[in-house]
Formats: C-alpha cells, structure tokens, sequence
C-alpha cells in the first residue's frame, strides 16, 4: 500500500466515524427545536404510518406519499414521481450523508411537506419522522 492510499484510507476511516456524531447532533437539535415548538414525545411508529399516508397530489390528483418518491424501504434509492431524478436513500445506515445538517432537514421538510401534504408539516410531524428515519 502507497503512502498515499494509507493517508486515504485513514481519511476515509475517520470521516465515518465523525458522520455518525453530526447525525446525532442534527437530529437531537432540531428534536430540540420541534420540542419548543410545543411537540409531544416524538413516536418512530407514527413516522412510519404517516410516511405511507395517502394525500391527493394536486398537480395529478392521483394518491401520493412520502413512499411515493422517497421508497417504503428507506434503504433503497428513491426516484421523484416528477422529474424522475434519482434520490439517495434516507436511511442513515444506507446514506451516511443523511441527517447531518439541521438546515437541509428543515429545508426539505419544508419543501417535501408543501409538495406531498399541500402544507407544511407540524413539529410533531417533522419529529416523527425524524425519529422514524433515524431508526432505518
């Protein structure tokens, strides 16, 4: 092994070790903020049931969920229902990218929620499923 694929593989080693904790980090700060916005305990369960919750898609009028883009398995690549352009599995565990940034996750709760639901989602919701999201 060269020099420089050690230095690589070392890089690479500890830059999975650091995505795990900024997961974590994300997700509790923004539990925390879902919390202050008058959340309950936030329920993995209730993610999962609202995650395949049918809503009428107002371009199409067909029904439409977060499954619907996004997968039932939340390790598997999802492709949009519209553009057709794939999407990075959700699951932490498949995509360690998921999760790390408490902007995207309200950037994407707020645009993914207008676009399958019609409005944005509640704090408890958006706890729900990140609780949910996290466990896959």
């Amino acid at each position: 092994m060269s020099k420089y694929s050690a230095m690589a593989l070392a890089i690479g080693v500890l830059s999975m070790a650091v995505l795990p904790a900024a997961q974590a980090d994300a997700v509790a700060d923004a539990l925390a903020n879902y919390q202050t916005q008058g959340a309950a305990a936030f329920d993995a369960q209730a993610g999962a049931r609202r995650w395949t919750e049918n809503f009428t898609d107002a371009e199409t009028g067909k029904p439409i969920n977060c499954a619907s883009c996004h997968k039932q398995d939340l390790r598997q690549t999802g492709q949009h229902i519209r553009t057709l352009k794939p999407i990075e599995p959700m699951s932490p565990a498949a995509n360690p990218q998921r999760l790390t940034d408490v902007k995207k996750i309200d950037k994407w709760f707020l645009r993914n929620c207008k676009g399958t639901w019609g409005r944005e989602c509640t704090a408890q919701e958006k706890g729900d499923f990140l609780v949910y999201i996290q466990s896959q």
